[in-house]
């Protein structure tokens, strides 16, 4: 069984990492279609920096947002000030550094269920009057949907087990920022807390496994060009 605090860890990471993809999924939808269906010479811009936070060192990117967000910012002090909003060392934080992290997978998954849709269907939408909101939320959103779901679910298994941009913007405080990847990392330092370790790290590969099985089934579902609505 688990400890209280234990316990408060899990329930951490799982509201850490529904809010980091619930702030970033709607960006992320938006940029993985337009990478998806533009190829202007910015795009290689974009797409380089939606994919940098993948390579990067997961602490440069923490100590990145530490430096745009933390109190003594510009806009982390316009943020506190006219919000009250303190992202830095509070659990909104360990939030915003697991969504930025997860973010690229997000797009990648997204994307690649965008550029499977045969976009002869986008265009009988035009052809019909349908805006390119219309034509989005009633053809290519609903093709596009398992794509989507994947997308969402394989940036919650990531941002579950974020840990460098976390310790770094939002910092190790139990019962406020430490996570199930903080806890672990606590015990294993605490002299005695093999059982502890043991216990978390099991709960970290239930929740990881089951994540990527949801992820793995919606993938195998995905639709490919030839496929028809309704089909």
């Amino acid at each position: 069984m688990l400890t209280l605090a234990e316990w408060e860890a899990v329930g951490l990471s799982l509201r850490v990492a529904a809010v980091a993809v619930l702030i970033t999924a709607p960006i992320g939808v938006a940029l993985a279609y337009l990478l998806a269906r533009n190829r202007l010479p910015l795009s290689f811009v974009v797409e380089n920096l939606v994919q940098l936070p993948l390579v990067l060192p997961p602490v440069v990117t923490g100590w990145v947002l530490l430096i745009l967000l933390s109190p003594e910012s510009v806009f982390g002090g316009w943020l506190e000030a006219t919000f009250g909003l303190r992202i830095a060392f509070g659990w909104f934080g360990a939030a915003v550094a697991a969504g930025i992290i997860a973010f690229p997978l997000m797009v990648q998954t997204m994307r690649v269920g965008f550029e499977q849709i045969d976009p002869s269907w986008e265009e009988a939408g035009y052809v019909y009057g349908g805006t390119r909101a219309a034509v989005f939320r009633h053809v290519t959103a609903p093709l596009a949907g398992r794509a989507i779901a994947a997308g969402i679910v394989l940036a919650f298994a990531r941002a579950l087990g974020e840990f460098g941009a976390t310790i770094v913007l939002a910092g190790n405080i139990p019962s406020e920022t430490r996570t199930l990847p903080l806890a672990i990392f606590t015990e294993i330092h605490r002299m005695g807390g093999e059982l502890a370790v043991l216990r978390l790290v099991l709960v970290a590969i239930l929740l990881s496994a089951a994540s990527l099985t949801v992820h793995a089934l919606l993938r195998r579902r995905l639709p490919s060009r030839t496929d028809r609505p309704g089909t």
